[in-house]
């Protein structure tokens, strides 16, 4: 099992913190650094700003929004970073959610399945450099009846095939990824519970595309805490886990809170969302079971970090990407480094 570091969105006041513990995450041999976006800074800024500050870390994107650009941009901008980073960018994709989707880029969040395979063949399609042209129900490519014609990209990416991933909560999304996608970015495993909520649609997606889990990566980030206090370091993450449980997305659509019903906290999570949505945030966080955050995250000593890397390598997790709590730069880099010495301990290095 490989370790991955996950920046989170730039711009929250931590930005050359952030720097640093990419640098140091390069140095001690993590392989892939994430950098997510939403309605604030841009993954692939971010990624490049790493990327020419980093020697041997893949940078990666999770995720690009897939209502935020045309498929073709995509291919570009992969292409471009994969590069500039000497072949080491991983494209991961996500449709978002229809708040952002509608609100932030006024692009309807309708059938996200079939646009999200439409946009992967179109982006493969650009990417390998063929001459783009496509008929789907959502992209026509050239546009009928006008001047436009196939053209193909003309800048060369590193690599033949960029590593492309896609997030995905529910079933079906988890299934086509599995089929059409190189790896899964996933949020709120359990290991306990990541049979049953990933890996069998994952499973069944391969199936359906004649592959197996082979080569397949299985990306989750956790968050991580070091210390003997385990209940009190898993209240450092009762907002964080509130605000996705219960204030990602409208009552009746939320994938964070549906996953949290599928793991079993069916009543808990109606709790989370109803007092969240009604702008009681402490009472929602305070209404997170313990047991929810602790098996979300990977808290506690060194060991039994150790114990918990090694109940997610077990059940199919090929990368595990990190993201560092801390106060100061000095507490997030000591995670940094808990992360590598668990992995040694749990003979999964």
């Amino acid at each position: 099992m490989r370790l991955g570091i996950n920046l989170g969105y730039w711009g929250a006041g931590m930005d050359g913190d952030n720097l640093a513990v990419a640098q140091e995450a390069d140095r001690l041999g993590y392989d892939v650094c994430w950098a997510a976006e939403a309605y604030g800074s841009d993954a692939p800024t971010v990624l490049s700003w790493v990327a020419a500050q980093t020697e041997s870390i893949d940078v990666g994107s999770a995720i690009m929004q897939i209502p935020a650009r045309q498929p073709a941009m995509t291919a570009m901008t992969a292409a471009t970073l994969d590069s500039l980073s000497g072949g080491r960018f991983r494209l991961g994709l996500g449709v978002s959610g229809p708040q952002v989707s509608e609100g932030w880029y006024g692009v309807k969040f309708d059938k996200p399945l079939a646009r999200t395979r439409e946009y992967v063949e179109i982006v493969r399609k650009a990417m390998a450099r063929e001459r783009l042209s496509y008929e789907g129900q959502h992209w026509t490519l050239p546009l009928p009846g006008g001047p436009g014609k196939p053209i193909k990209l003309t800048v060369h990416p590193e690599r033949e095939h960029i590593p492309l991933y896609i997030a995905a909560i529910g079933p079906k999304n988890l299934e086509q990824t599995g089929e059409i996608a190189d790896g899964a970015l996933l949020i709120f495993p359990s290991a306990e519970h990541l049979e049953d909520t990933a890996m069998r649609y994952l499973r069944a997606g391969r199936e359906k595309a004649g592959k197996t889990m082979d080569g397949f990566d299985v990306c989750p980030t956790l968050p991580l805490a070091v210390g003997d206090d385990v209940k009190g370091l898993a209240d450092m993450f009762r907002p964080y886990t509130a605000l996705y449980v219960g204030g990602m997305g409208s009552p009746k659509q939320n994938f964070y809170n549906q996953l949290a019903q599928r793991m079993g906290y069916e009543k808990e999570a109606a709790e989370i969302q109803e007092k969240y949505l009604s702008g009681d945030k402490a009472g929602a966080a305070a209404a997170v079971p313990h047991q929810l955050i602790d098996q979300t995250t990977l808290l506690g000593s060194v060991e039994r970090i150790a114990d918990r890397m090694q109940a997610y390598a077990a059940a199919g997790v090929t990368t595990l990407t990190l993201a560092p709590a801390g106060f100061t730069l000095d507490e997030r880099i000591a995670a940094l480094r808990a992360g590598t010495d668990a992995l040694e301990r749990s003979g999964l290095a």
